[in-house]
């Protein structure tokens, strides 16, 4: 039973991972490539908070106790580094494959929000929608956010992310 929980898991967390990477090429996905990114970076972070480690994953955890429960020891922090691992049978440096997570997910985010906002923006019902969520009846404040998010110029957003990316490095 555990063994096809083990398989279950490799399949499910890493296609997650997949998605989270690269649901933003196709026009339908991409919202919900937003949200799972979202969800992930919500779990890094405030998760992480709570449990006392910043990385924090509930199915990196679950899938460890499985691999436990099937004899697995030593086993990495991160299940990128245990995938990559498992993959090819080599040790991977921890901090290089914690980087390029970062790298990875930090990129997958701001391309998908990029792209959804580009999307929000060519839709026909955009401004509708945004003053559904931000309706007080005083339809200025609606206005005023359609008019920041109509600001946005996704090439000064790529010249501010790569700018963030190199200050990571330091």
């Amino acid at each position: 039973m555990y063994s096809l929980l083990d398989k279950f898991f490799v399949v499910f967390h890493t296609s997650l991972i997949l998605f989270n990477l690269f649901g933003w090429i196709w026009k339908k996905t991409r919202l919900a490539n937003l949200i799972t990114l979202g969800i992930t970076g919500s779990s890094w972070l405030i998760l992480g908070l709570i449990v006392g480690m910043i990385g924090y994953c509930p199915l990196t955890d679950w899938h460890f106790n499985i691999l436990f429960k099937l004899g697995k020891k030593n086993l990495p922090i991160s299940y990128i580094k245990y995938l990559a691992d498992r993959l090819t049978g080599l040790d991977f440096n921890q901090t290089l494959i914690d980087n390029a997570t970062l790298y990875g997910f930090i990129i997958a985010l701001v391309i998908s929000l990029l792209l959804n906002i580009k999307d929000f923006r060519k839709s026909k019902d955009g401004k509708s929608i945004v003053k559904r969520f931000f309706s007080t009846g005083q339809d200025w404040i609606a206005d005023d956010i359609i008019a920041h998010i109509e600001i946005i110029d996704p090439d000064q957003f790529w010249k501010i992310s790569r700018y963030a990316v190199v200050e990571l490095k330091k």
